[in-house]
């Protein structure tokens, strides 16, 4: 009898054969394609960021009031809007207007928040709903799921706060790839070991990137691109400097209403990656968990529920 595992490993498979209808658009992504433009300068990146976290309440500013919450000038908002394709600020805006308005019309009615911690969920629930939008097209997904199963080792890095996220991805992923390095140490710890699995024949590495960013990272990511290493980024920020050193980034909301942010959908994210892996090689998946199942048997490493 298969192990809850194998199971859903047979049974889940991300289908990509079916033509995929025309899907509603999270905000978060519409407005990620408008603003990708390699050559925004920090403080563009950070207005563009800004609308992108609060495109319901944003779209509705003034330029003085949006400039006063980015801290930055009008005449960089002005030069922000042109630097997106729009003729000036008011032509954003209007832009910006209808996505917004799309968002409240298509969403549930206002409903009292409750206390703090039931808004906490409610904003969790939200970045899985702007996710599940995302995910309608599961293309890139499982697209990238194909190259990690391929990448032979793969290094998964995840640094400071972001190390539970890795050690989770990396723990599953040993079940199904013969060869996961987990990077969880920045400096040359993480250099070594970035160097040491391109010269092992790894292509790819998923890097994990959660508030704060650490400088270590992003030193991290450049030493991985510049060794000949594909990046594929799982992190809240669409845009900046550590979007721009990754081939793929997966970006979605974090929750945090309260002191330490949490990982709803980041962690949506990391189960939907590693089912594109077990989708990619069904054969070499399926014998991996039985011999893991054999073993675990042998060695008594569960309770029996």
């Amino acid at each position: 009898m298969p192990s809850p595992q194998q199971a859903r490993a047979q049974a889940s498979a991300i289908t990509s054969g079916k033509a995929v209808a025309e899907a509603e658009v999270s905000p978060s992504a519409q407005l990620r394609s408008l603003f990708d433009r390699p050559r925004l300068s920090p403080g563009q990146r950070r207005i563009a960021q800004y609308l992108i976290e609060h495109i319901t309440e944003a779209a509705f500013l003034s330029i003085t009031d949006l400039a006063d919450r980015v801290g930055v000038s009008q005449p960089s908002v002005t030069r922000f809007a042109s630097a997106v394709g729009f003729s000036g600020y008011p032509a954003l805006r209007e832009k910006l207007q209808s996505i917004a308005l799309g968002t409240l019309a298509g969403g549930p009615p206002e409903e009292h928040r409750g206390n703090e911690l039931q808004a906490a969920v409610d904003a969790e629930i939200e970045n899985l709903e702007n996710l599940r939008r995302d995910f309608a097209d599961p293309h890139l997904v499982i697209d990238i799921g194909r190259e990690l199963s391929s990448s032979a080792p793969l290094t998964v890095l995840g640094l400071r706060i972001s190390v539970s996220l890795a050690e989770y991805f990396a723990y599953a992923a040993r079940r199904i790839h013969p060869d996961v390095r987990v990077v969880t140490r920045g400096g040359s710890v993480a250099y070594d070991a970035l160097l040491q699995s391109r010269e092992a024949g790894g292509t790819w590495v998923l890097a994990f990137s959660m508030p704060r960013h650490a400088q270590e990272t992003l030193t991290a990511l450049r030493v991985a691109r510049g060794a000949g290493l594909k990046v594929a980024l799982i992190t809240d920020l669409a845009l900046g400097p550590l979007a721009e050193e990754a081939d793929v980034v997966f970006a979605t909301g974090t929750g945090s209403r309260l002191v330490f942010d949490s990982y709803a959908a980041p962690g949506v994210v990391c189960s939907a990656l590693l089912q594109a892996m077990t989708d990619a090689d069904p054969e070499r998946t399926q014998a991996r968990l039985e011999e893991y199942e054999q073993v675990a048997d042998q060695h008594q490493f569960f309770l029996r529920d």
